[in-house]
């Protein structure tokens, strides 16, 4: 996965190198005229290099030179800080802001790429593969509970079920962190699965945290073409086992293939390994889940998630006979 996005990660960690020795120049170029004193400490420190070199060179008294050399760096840069802090700056304004200080911006370190960069390529990673799934974001906002009072069902509590969801839900994106519990929605078509879903989505995404969406048939495309060697550049597996918030759609849609099987349990119990939640939606009741399972995934989906059961009639078809009335 890395490999496809090294280019433009580097070029993101170069664009904030480049910022931050930029603003560096600035705060030097605005010290050095309002405090002159302050151009001819950095010129004495810059000349101990060449100092270095000559102490190294004659070989006579190294170590006592060196320490003495030191001494004098380390009151260099006290006199620096105090000639700062005495004109009403910071005593760090002269040194550069990376935004990554183990790297500084370099996007490695020790020889390895800085998990700074791998953040990045994940982020872009991320990114592409919500493109590909074409979601288009939704709000809580514009989820209307009316639509949950119109069942001809008697006796049915369909409203004051979908309100509890409805507020869990909220709740849910509110609060999310990466230790949020995973959830289990079920429940035929049209009741507001998808929408809660993106709803939650779009909030996560707005606090800063990576969210994958996408049907399990798209993912199960993907991960088997990978599998196969039929698409070397990435790796999906890699990315949905590390994002912040996965939520996949329609489980229960894709083929029942041992492949499939397997990387469905692949999935489910590394995130619950890895304590990251996973939101997975079905239209597939509770009993439908148990015989097309095995025993491993349904343990792990009603033993580790927060079941919600949408009920109601299909918000769809109300919203079409009420278009026609």
């Amino acid at each position: 996965m890395e490999n496809r996005y090294n280019e433009k990660a580097l070029r993101i960690i170069e664009a904030r190198r480049t910022k931050a020795e930029f603003e560096n120049e600035l705060h030097r170029n605005e010290i050095f005229k309002k405090i002159p004193e302050m151009a001819a400490i950095d010129q004495q420190l810059c000349s101990t290099g060449k100092r270095l070199i000559n102490i190294i060179k004659d070989n006579d008294r190294v170590e006592e030179r060196m320490e003495s050399l030191k001494d004098f760096n380390l009151r260099c840069q006290q006199l620096k800080k105090n000639y700062l802090i005495k004109n009403g700056y910071p005593e760090d304004y002269l040194q550069t802001k990376y935004y990554c200080k183990i790297c500084e911006d370099t996007g490695f370190h020790n020889g390895k790429m800085c998990q700074c960069m791998k953040e990045i390529c994940h982020k872009l990673a991320v990114e592409d593969m919500n493109k590909s799934a074409h979601i288009k974001l939704t709000t809580f906002d514009s989820f209307n509970l009316e639509y949950y009072k119109s069942s001809s069902v008697n006796n049915d509590d369909s409203y004051e079920t979908m309100c509890n969801i409805y507020k869990y839900c909220r709740n849910y994106a509110l609060n999310f962190s990466e230790n949020s519990e995973s959830i289990l929605m079920t429940g035929r078509t049209g009741l507001g699965k998808t929408h809660l879903s993106l709803s939650i989505a779009s909030e996560v995404i707005s606090k800063g945290y990576s969210v994958i969406y996408d049907s399990i048939i798209n993912l199960l495309s993907k991960i088997e073409r990978e599998h196969f060697g039929r698409d070397t550049e990435t790796d999906t597996l890699s990315v949905i086992f590390d994002t912040d918030l996965l939520i996949l759609d329609d489980l229960g849609t894709e083929f029942d293939t041992q492949f499939n099987v397997s990387a469905v349990y692949n999935i489910i119990d590394t995130r619950i390994n890895r304590n990251l939640p996973t939101i997975v939606s079905t239209n597939l009741s509770m009993e439908q889940i148990r015989k097309k399972y095995e025993e491993r995934i349904v343990s792990r989906l009603f033993a580790s998630y927060r079941y919600l059961e949408f009920k109601g009639e299909d918000i769809r078809q109300i919203k079409r006979l009420r278009s026609l009335s």
